[in-house]
């Protein structure tokens, strides 16, 4: 919980646990006659407790260098990491007939660069409203950093699922991740069956995750909304595979067909990324 001190001609002392900041200014001598008042400003809207834990955890995840998302982390705001737009690894046009060009140009330069614009500016009006003491602002601000932040995780992630046929999209893991889906779910198809089932049943947009419970060592499949990262559903969550359900990641080619998106995502799906963060996290 953060605790905000004021006092007439008092420096303010801002410290957000949710995000791991602190900044101090030099308190001038307080005047007897005006006490320091404490208070809380999230103590009576639990939406904002939510908001400031999934920021802290959304932090974490994109400051975390052993996962090697290649989140394209650029220079920082005041001690915040701004992040910038990561290159593909393929052309736009390579995952075709699966998804097509016109929308994977579309998907990685607008929208995925969007939520990035949105992410750096929502990080400095926050240097800017802790310098000022305006908790206010500050909690308005979690919103749009969880939205755009997770935004910008969760397209890095499924850029890396993703891969040509022709490089290896499609082929089923091997070596250990292989094993454990066989062993949670019963057999590939039924995972794939599974996952398709969650994603098309998603109201509205959001993801679907194949993520793996690092505390129980356990293959998990999760649903989020909108931009929710996975992490959001519990800090001992790790994305292993994200597929993009909203609108924009297929619309232009399924029209309003979800499941045959679906269908077709899994000829272009690539499981190295998947199958090296599992075999880091389970040894």
């Amino acid at each position: 919980m953060g605790w905000f001190q004021i006092g007439p001609k008092q420096a303010q002392q801002v410290k957000i646990s949710g995000l791991g900041l602190k900044f101090k200014g030099t308190p001038e001598k307080p005047r007897p006659a005006s006490p320091t008042v404490k208070f809380s400003p999230f103590v009576h809207c639990r939406r904002h407790t939510r908001l400031l834990q999934s920021s802290m955890a959304l932090r974490t995840l994109i400051t975390r260098k052993s996962l090697g998302l290649g989140l394209g982390v650029s220079q920082s705001v005041r001690g915040l990491q701004t992040v910038s737009l990561p290159d593909l690894p393929y052309d736009y046009g390579a995952l075709e007939p699966a998804i097509s060009g016109e929308i994977m140009k579309l998907h990685h330069q607008k929208h995925h660069q969007t939520y990035i614009t949105n992410y750096n500016k929502a990080l400095e009006q926050l240097h800017e409203a802790m310098e000022k003491g305006d908790s206010s602002t500050v909690v308005k601000l979690q919103g749009a950093i969880k939205f755009n932040g997770g935004g910008h995780v969760n397209h890095s992630i499924f850029w890396k699922n993703l891969t040509p046929v022709h490089e290896g999209g499609g082929e089923p893991p091997k070596g250990s991740l292989g094993w454990a889906i066989d062993t949670h779910f019963g057999s590939m198809e039924a995972l794939v069956a599974k996952i398709n089932s969650e994603g098309a049943a998603v109201q509205g947009s959001g993801w679907v995750w194949l993520g793996l419970d690092k505390d129980l060592k356990k293959l998990v499949v999760e649903t989020t909304a909108n931009q929710d990262p996975l992490v959001t559903k519990g800090p001992n969550l790790v994305p292993l595979l994200g597929i993009d359900v909203w609108e924009h990641a297929y619309y232009l080619q399924y029209k309003n067909v979800r499941p045959d998106y679906l269908k077709n995502v899994w000829k272009v799906i690539d499981w190295k990324y998947a199958s090296e963060v599992y075999e880091k996290e389970c040894p």
